[in-house]
């Protein structure tokens, strides 16, 4: 097949808005990197002193060596809970990876975010990555390192059949696929 040439013609105008979108890639990077740190390096260095790992160590040495980690949602809860100190990636890490060859889709608590706490987010959050499980016929490991319901929200999670309660009738349908 012919290719069809095309040249980019890189003018001022080019220039500019590729700079200005390069920076706001750089800048997605920067705050990627704070939210993998999840509470922080205190609170890191608080789970390890207590012979503790990461929700991503968890993970990585969960699934197969070598093998790529294709972390979902990550965002979930940017810029939410600011009043309590914030709760990166709603509290979780949640992702794709490999076991054994197959590909499993992973939850894990972030204990160094409120102790692992759940804000009314991170029920949404699993709820999403069930709905990712069950759509893609998938199975779903759960590590849990969790504290339970975040106390000053606990009145916004509701143990209902369309939000916290869910997760549990996902989780029996789930089993049954």
């Amino acid at each position: 097949m012919k290719n069809i040439g095309t040249e980019l013609n890189k003018n001022d105008a080019f220039q500019k808005k590729e700079k200005y979108q390069l920076n706001l890639i750089e800048s997605l990077g920067t705050v990627y990197e704070n939210i993998k740190l999840g509470g922080g390096k205190k609170a890191i260095e608080a789970q390890h002193s207590k012979g503790k790992l990461t929700a991503r160590e968890r993970i990585n040495l969960l699934i197969d060596p070598g093998t790529p980690f294709y972390e979902l949602n990550s965002f979930a809860a940017f810029g939410m809970y600011e009043e309590y100190g914030g709760a990166p990636s709603a509290g979780t890490v949640l992702g794709i990876g490999k076991i054994n060859g197959n590909d499993f889709l992973i939850v894990a608590n972030d204990a160094t975010v409120k102790a692992g706490a759940w804000f009314p987010i991170t029920a949404k959050k699993n709820l999403r990555a069930q709905e990712i499980a069950m759509e893609n016929r998938l199975p779903i490991i759960y590590l849990v390192d969790s504290a339970g319901v975040f106390l000053p929200l606990q009145d916004e999670i509701f143990p209902d059949k369309e939000h916290f309660g869910r997760i549990f009738r996902n989780n029996a349908v789930m089993s049954s696929m």
